[in-house]
């Protein structure tokens, strides 16, 4: 089997050329990567001096924010200029769009670590310029094809609404609801792994169990399917009422189990390779967030406090890091077999999620110690993501196709 890295480059085309833009991913997942490297030190500098940007609101809020609009967007900005592309047959997005997209997203981040030098009306406009951009681009093909994934550009909208109230919260200082906003946009972005990371983990399980020769028997059943969608849009509509009440807590211990079948069919222990396994290890903190978060409220147990990391760290990062990982290898023409530094910074972020939501709880008296192990394991695993997938990006396809 020829190795796609090693296939002749056309003539004309030069393997040292710049090819950061020429689609959707590779701005994307570099700036992804490098925001995850640079927010949390920002972070924990802040937190350990009160510091904040935000004025009137925690400087927790700072964190959640750019943690959701910053990493996070970034990540699911440069999934969806991939992904409508190939699920529509349409052009990728490429040169000027997709430049100003990026120039978008940068321009927000730095709104946000600016509040207050400018007027506000500057900063809420910088902020919110990324996801009607991103619905100009990608609501055409997407209609014009009748395609199947067009509920996505709803979440994409209701994740922009929550950020315009997040930002009313701000500038009026309104604690409770720049709250309510943050774990709105929380549940949305599970929704996203819940729809999308069901489609994707059993699919590319089923692809690498058939590749070893053997029978994959991949099980996946329609009303477990819709139970775990419903179960998470419960769960976002319970938290915008009732968020700490017994019903939250009921609701998450329902998905929690919901997800656990799910899961079931999926052959996890069959995932033998890295770039397989770590998709199952990533959705699995969704039961166990879900399930830490019942435990929490409805048995305020103080082993189960820091749920909700289980849910951000956990899901959030680990499932970024490995699609990220693995959509950069396909679609730059490189084999789907990540090396052997990316499989241990796959480690080094479980690891350190496990800190950052069972530390506190085993060493009560170190929480400033747990969170700053967690935060440098969760440095060195997207510290190496750039070291190893920057040249990458940068870098034009290694079978000389465009892309």
């Amino acid at each position: 089997m020829t190795n796609p890295s090693a296939a002749a480059v056309p003539v004309g085309h030069s393997a040292n050329r710049c090819a950061l833009f020429d689609y959707g991913f590779r701005p994307f997942f570099l700036l992804s990567g490098l925001y995850a490297v640079l927010v949390v030190p920002v972070w924990l500098y802040r937190f350990a001096h009160a510091s904040t940007p935000f004025g009137l609101l925690p400087p927790m809020y700072w964190h959640s924010h750019e943690m959701i609009y910053g990493f996070v967007m970034a990540a699911v900005a440069g999934f969806m200029l991939t992904a409508v592309p190939s699920w529509t047959g349409s052009r990728g997005f490429a040169g000027a769009p997709l430049i100003g997209a990026v120039l978008c997203w940068a321009l927000g981040r730095v709104a946000m670590s600016a509040v207050g030098e400018v007027p506000f009306w500057i900063t809420a406009a910088a902020e919110l310029a990324l996801i009607p951009l991103l619905l100009a681009l990608l609501a055409p093909p997407i209609f014009r094809s009748g395609n199947r994934n067009a509920p996505l550009l709803v979440v994409l909208t209701v994740l922009w609404l929550i950020d315009a109230v997040f930002l009313y919260a701000l500038a009026k200082g309104e604690v409770l609801l720049a709250g309510s906003a943050i774990r709105l946009a929380i549940d949305l972005v599970l929704i996203l792994v819940t729809v999308i990371g069901g489609r994707i983990v059993p699919a590319f399980t089923g692809n690498a169990i058939r590749a070893r020769g053997e029978e994959p028997r991949i099980v996946t059943r329609k009303p477990v399917e819709i139970a775990a969608i419903a179960s998470m849009v419960a769960i976002a509509a319970v938290d915008v009422f009732a968020p700490d009440a017994m019903l939250s807590g009921a609701v998450a211990l329902l998905a929690a189990a919901v997800h656990i079948t799910r899961m079931s069919g999926w052959r996890s222990f069959r995932a033998r390779d890295p770039i397989v396994w770590v998709l199952h290890v990533a959705y699995a903190w969704l039961p166990i967030g879900l399930a830490l978060k019942g435990a929490s409220l409805l048995g305020h147990a103080d082993w189960a406090m820091k749920w909700q990391h289980a849910l951000t760290m956990g899901v959030f990062g680990t499932m970024i890091l490995a699609v990220m990982t693995r959509a950069s290898l396909g679609h730059t023409g490189r084999p789907l077999v990540v090396s052997r530094a990316i499989a241990i910074a796959y480690l080094i972020l479980t690891v350190g999620t496990a800190v950052r939501v069972f530390g506190v709880a085993l060493m009560p008296a170190h929480y400033l110690l747990t969170v700053s192990v967690a935060g440098l394991a969760w440095e060195i695993a997207f510290g190496i993501f750039v070291a190893v997938y920057a040249p990458i990006l940068w870098a034009p396809r290694a079978d000389g196709k465009p892309g």
